[in-house]
């Protein structure tokens, strides 16, 4: 295998596993940065966004390509239209990333204000205070009717956790309204 089949043979293999999936990923995510606290695990992710996206733009060009090319389509450097196109996808994708500030030094900001609570947080809050509310009308309805002090007592603790959910509810459909 001489010199030249190498250099195509990884040429090839950059245009199939890596090029186009990386430079895709980086013009969709342009803040992300490995210089970070979460630098790993964004260059874990971006491995794996480069290999899937890379492969499966491969087999949708190819298949684009032999359903639409006139007079057929061989995967073959002979052939290179396949390379020729995967090529151009890496081009535009890397114009792109670079318009948005992908491949710039300092990372671009980020589009609106990051979210004050973590959403999921919100949620396991609203959760919990609908099963407490839940628990202290079931004592409400067991309590004997003699009971009246702590009858009122479970009524202002409900009305209290009701009061809490609410203002969680309007704080949840704020986040998702923005």
């Amino acid at each position: 295998m001489g010199s030249l089949a190498v250099v195509e043979a990884v040429a090839g293999g950059l245009l199939i596993f890596v090029l186009p999936g990386f430079t895709i990923a980086k013009a969709v995510f342009p803040e992300r940065r490995l210089a970070t606290p979460q630098g790993v695990r964004w260059a874990i992710e971006l491995a794996a966004l480069s290999l899937v996206l890379s492969v499966v733009l491969t087999v949708v060009v190819g298949y684009g390509l032999l359903v639409g090319a006139p007079g057929g389509f061989t995967a073959a450097w002979s052939d290179p239209l396949l390379e020729v196109v995967l090529a151009a996808v890496t081009l535009v994708a890397f114009a792109v990333g670079w318009l948005e500030g992908a491949y710039a030094r300092e990372a671009p900001v980020r589009p609106g204000p990051p979210p004050e609570t973590d959403p999921w947080e919100l949620t396991q809050s609203l959760d919990r205070l609908q099963r407490e509310r839940r628990g202290l009308e079931r004592q409400l309805r067991t309590l004997a009717p003699s009971s009246t002090e702590d009858g009122d007592g479970l009524r202002r603790r409900i009305e209290a956790i009701a009061a809490q959910e609410r203002t969680l509810r309007e704080r949840q459909e704020a986040e998702y309204a923005t």
